[in-house]
Parts: structure tokens; sequence; C-alpha cells
């Protein structure tokens, strides 16, 4: 059921408002600005009710802080008003309001409104999905890790805690495409895609797929021999998949993985340790694939095997 949250100073209007979208949403009331913007902030709300005129912050103080946070302005706000001038509307809309719904209200004017905007909220959710979802493989693509990897540097900056980053690529992939076809090679990359991620679940791991064969991944809070042990153990488990290869090169599909752990600073580039993860990740290679090759936080070299 989607939900709705309507912030509303007037207990009655409120109350109106929920006793037309009840049966079909999940509705939660906040009495004023300052708790709706908390609720908006820590819930996943699909849509948001506003009243213009509330004492303490207005409605269009609450619209323009909603629109300031990365978590609620994307949520679509409906104004209610009895401010029906062409200033009020102009002014609400320039904010980032979506629509507005007048007192007193309609209850099918009401509906089809909220009906209208959680649809188009659906369906840009979707398409936003699909932008930065790789079809293949369902994990996030190259645009995505590109968005998310610099406000999670940033965060670990903040907070002076580790930020681990590696780059892992499916050994001789060219050959294994050569021997089975495109086909069989796109199940591999699936493969390998589902078992990293079974292994890179908590919300303070990200595993996107890089290009091609090859995946990008990082790691917030944990040692570099954490994270190292951590690696060897995906490694492990794509060999232990058992996918037959092509016998001249490799007697089952494995993977080679590079990385590097640092507490970031906030002069350092997320893109410089992300190139130092691919020196090691070419290190791993040279010195024979299917193992992983870390840099930690004093610059000594962990290999594997």
């Amino acid at each position: 059921m989607e939900k709705i949250l309507i912030v509303d100073d007037s207990r009655l209007q409120a109350a109106q408002l929920k006793s037309i979208l009840e049966d079909e949403y999940d509705i939660t009331i906040a009495q004023t600005a300052e708790k709706g913007l908390q609720l908006a902030s820590t819930e996943n709300f699909s849509l948001i009710l506003l009243d213009v005129i509330m004492p303490g912050m207005d409605g269009f103080e609450l619209l323009k802080r909603l629109q300031e946070e990365i978590i609620t302005q994307s949520v679509p706000v409906i104004l209610i008003t009895s401010l029906s001038d062409e200033q009020n509307e102009w002014h609400g809309l320039i904010l980032g309001a979506v629509d507005y719904i007048t007192k007193p209200f309609s209850p099918l004017i009401v509906k089809a409104r909220v009906n209208t905007h959680l649809k188009l909220y659906n369906y840009r959710r979707q398409v936003e999905y699909q932008s930065r979802t790789d079809q293949l493989t369902g994990i996030p693509n190259r645009r995505q890790h590109d968005r998310y990897s610099l406000t999670k540097w940033n965060e670990a900056a903040r907070l002076q805690i580790p930020f681990s980053v590696c780059m892992f690529d499916i050994d001789h992939f060219k050959a294994y495409n050569d021997t089975f076809g495109h086909p069989a090679g796109d199940k591999v990359i699936a493969a390998v895609a589902k078992t990293a991620s079974s292994y890179l679940k908590r919300s303070t791991d990200f595993l996107a797929r890089y290009g091609g064969e090859e995946f990008v991944a990082f790691m917030i809070g944990d040692d570099s021999q954490e994270v190292f042990t951590h690696l060897k153990r995906i490694r492990q488990a794509v060999e232990d998949l058992h996918i037959p290869h092509n016998p001249d090169v490799s007697r089952w599909v494995t993977v080679s993985i590079g990385g590097a752990t640092v507490i970031p600073q906030v002069k350092n580039s997320y893109d410089l340790h992300l190139k130092a993860a691919d020196a090691m990740l070419y290190d791993a290679k040279k010195l024979g694939r299917n193992r992983v090759v870390w840099v930690n936080e004093k610059k000594e070299q962990l290999r594997e095997k």
C-alpha cells in the first residue's frame, strides 16, 4: 500500500483528507512542518500533501527544505491551500510542488490528483531504476557507481573511517567467449555478479558492473585485513562455482581482484584510489590471476598465494 504523508496543523482538515484517502493508501499525519520534515526524512513516502498556511515554518518553507534534501527531493508534493490567486500558485510550483488542491476539498478531485501523481512518481522511479541498473546482472551500473561512490567517500572522510575500493574481472574472459560464445559469456557475468552480491549485502557495501567483465566494489568501516580476507572468500566462491573454462587457459572460471584501503581525506580524490585498485588488479593478473592483491592503510601490499 502506498504511503502518503499529510502535513497540516488543522486536525479537522487532516482528518478530512485522511478519510478520503485511507481506504486506498497508508496515511500518516504530521501537525507541524518540523514533524513533517522529520517524518519525510526517515520514512519512505510516495506523496506528501502539504498545507500552505501553518504557524512557524509555513508550507512554502517546508517545501523548499524538502527540495534541498537528497532523500526527499524526488517525493512529489501537492499543496493544500485556500490561497487560489495566481501569485501563490506560481510560487509553489516554482519551489517544486507538482500540483495544488484548494479548500474546501472535493473528494473526487483529491482522489484523482493523488492517483495521477502517484502513477507519475512510480513511473519515474522505474525509469530511474532502469537508468542506474545493469540489465544483465541486476546490480548497479557504472553510472550509479560514479554518482554513489563520491557520496560515500565524502561520508567516510567526514567520519574518518576506513574506505576500501576494489576492482575485479573475470580471468581470460575473451578466451571463454571465443570458446563458448557470447550468450554463455553473459551467463558467466551474471553468475559472478550474483556470487559477489551474496557476500556484499550490508548497507556499507556496494557492488557495480563497471563494464564488460569488470566489476567495482567498495566497503566502508572495515580495516584492510578484514576486507582482504573477505575478498579472498569471494574469489574462492567464484572458483567453487566450477564453471568449465577453455582447458588451454584454465580449468574453471575465476576472477582476479585488486584493491586499496585508506582513511579518506577531503583533499584526496576517490578516483586516485580507484586507480590504485586498478593497479593492484593489474598486479594480481601479472602474478598469475585467480588471486587478490591489496594495498593497506600503510601502503603495504598484501598478496594472496
